[in-house]
């Protein structure tokens, strides 16, 4: 019992390493293989960065969905998004203070209230239809899909108007394509042993797989965000924290959970009402923020309050998962 433990953990560890390393190359490459081809930048950044930090969990869902492990994929989503707000923001808070810009509370904080709603009507197949079980059917997905086109399209106007920055330097296509097939092969293999460990693990410990997303797989994907925002906090560049966590959130429900669901329909757990309403009320903690304290500002007070929430609601999901 405890080899097959320390395995699947060991397994599940390895390959959200592999899995967040093959993102990075790829991403590498991919940047440098546009501007060498002379894609102008703004689309580079649209497409590629936006990209960049889900890759982790959508090769993880999708791979999920193949291998009909489902559950996960709701539970990474969800989780995933959880941890966007109350553990990034929270760690990049804690490191300098986070100002927020005007733009941020008036267009990606109620794109991202939207997007909880949307989420939230479609699990409810046993409230609103009265089914047995809900899903988030293959309809629902390719609704997602095209809300993740229309968000592009958004991006797409105000990249127009605002230059993106990237100093990714120009790179030989030689050193650009093998990026790309390591990256490629990393999230390929990366995927396939996280959710190998991550099913693997639950039936060891005897919990269900969405806990497992929740938390553990939840927080590995979501390494690209937490790095990537704690850095720019360091750096004193705020809105690339708060842009990276808002755009990547909106692009887990509508990009990540659609292709899940194009795949395979999503079994609905009973407790995915508990962990939607916890995401919608830490995206309202946030807004809250902006109006507490100074101004447009997340403090390190509030950082702290995001991360006693999350640590709070994990140890609160686990052990009651645990006591069933």
């Amino acid at each position: 019992m405890e080899t097959e433990l320390l395995l699947n953990f060991f397994k599940l560890v390895v390959g959200l390493g592999v899995l967040v390393k093959g993102a990075d190359l790829l991403i590498e490459g991919a940047s440098g293989l546009a501007k060498r081809a002379g894609i102008p930048e703004f689309v580079i950044g649209l497409t590629l960065v936006a990209f960049g930090t889900s890759l982790p969990e959508l090769t993880v869902n999708v791979q999920a969905s193949f291998k009909s492990a489902s559950e996960i994929t709701l539970g990474n989503v969800i989780g995933s998004n959880i941890a966007n707000i109350l553990l990034i923001l929270g760690v990049a808070g804690l490191i300098r203070p986070l100002s927020i810009h005007r733009t941020f509370v008036k267009k990606e904080i109620p794109l991202n209230f939207l997007s909880i709603l949307v989420l939230f009507a479609m699990v409810s197949d046993t409230i609103m239809d009265g089914l047995s079980q809900a899903f988030v059917s293959r309809s629902e997905g390719l609704v997602l899909i095209t809300t993740f086109i229309g968000y592009l399209y958004f991006l797409a106007a105000f990249l127009e108007r605002n230059e993106v920055d990237d100093d990714v330097e120009k790179m030989g296509f030689v050193k650009a394509g093998i990026l790309m097939l390591l990256g490629l092969v990393g999230l390929v293999l990366g995927s396939d042993w996280t959710v190998n460990g991550g099913v693997g693990l639950a039936t060891a410990l005897g919990v269900s797989q969405v806990i497992i997303g929740l938390f553990l797989i939840a927080i590995g994907t979501s390494l690209p965000e937490l790095l990537t925002s704690a850095v720019a906090a360091y750096k004193g560049n705020p809105d690339i924290a708060l842009g990276n966590v808002a755009g990547s959130n909106i692009f887990n429900v509508s990009l990540v959970l659609g292709a899940s669901a194009l795949i395979n329909p999503i079994p609905v757990p009973e407790r995915v009402f508990r962990d939607l309403a916890l995401l919608f009320v830490a995206t309202l903690v946030l807004f809250i923020s902006n109006y507490t304290g100074k101004r447009y500002t997340v403090s390190r007070w509030e950082a702290g309050i995001f991360l006693a929430i999350y640590f709070l609601y994990a140890i609160y999901s686990w052990y009651g998962e645990i006591a069933k």
